[in-house]
């Protein structure tokens, strides 16, 4: 995310060198508390977005290069989604995903041990769901329902499928797929949006210019 970073102010503070010769030196770095993000009438009008799914191993600047044509916009992906940790919230690629399988639960076998159990679907006769798949519920979960096709209390069982440890976090993995990207017509007006988000406002004494502001010296008062 170079490209991101450039945005970035920076910040000067009272330097902490050994070899600094004056109390008053400063060090200039880039002001990381300074966070651009989308506007909220941007980033909740879906209008401004269109639905992408993350392929295999793709990282940001995959995708970015893929809808933009310009791998430098990763960043603009990441704000897209809201996404501030890259490490838990993007999809892992196949072999840290397997890795993390293994540290998560120890062994091969462990991976496709059953984490839990969930409901498949059933129908009374009118075809009328009574339970939807996907239900968290005990291995030996049933159901008793009146049938008014039929008048009569029906009882189900054998209801339930087994999900391993490798379906359950493979199906987390799979939802972080699912994301949204800013269209590219649009591209232009974050660009200069996040740019001005960027820049300090006049008004602090901390204030030198739009890229700049400095900490005060409390060595100077000490």
């Amino acid at each position: 995310m170079p490209a991101y970073f450039r945005n970035i102010p920076d910040f000067e503070y009272v330097s902490r060198n050994a070899d600094t010769k004056q109390i008053s030196e400063y060090q200039k770095v880039k002001n990381l508390f300074k966070r651009g993000k989308l506007k909220n009438d941007i980033f909740n009008d879906l209008t401004f977005f269109t639905k992408y799914k993350v392929i295999g191993d793709d990282r940001p600047d995959n995708v970015a290069f893929d809808v933009y044509e310009d791998e430098t916009l990763d960043w603009v992906v990441l704000l897209s989604n809201n996404i501030t940790n890259i490490q838990t919230e993007w999809p892992l690629n196949h072999q840290s995903f397997y890795n993390f399988l293994i540290t998560k639960y120890g062994s091969e076998e462990q991976i496709h041990a059953v984490h839990h159990y969930e409901t498949t679907e059933v129908r009374n006769t009118a075809r009328t769901i009574i339970v939807p798949k996907g239900l968290k519920v005990p291995q030996n979960y049933s159901i008793e329902f009146y049938d008014a096709d039929i008048e009569s209390y029906t009882t189900v069982s054998n209801i339930t499928t087994e999900i391993t440890n490798y379906a359950y976090e493979n199906k987390i993995e799979d939802e972080k797929r699912n994301i949204y990207v800013l269209k590219p017509s649009y591209l232009n007006v974050i660009l200069n949006d996040i740019g001005e988000s960027m820049l300090y406002k006049e008004g602090s004494t901390q204030y030198l210019s739009e890229t700049l502001v400095r900490g005060e010296n409390i060595r100077l008062y000490s």
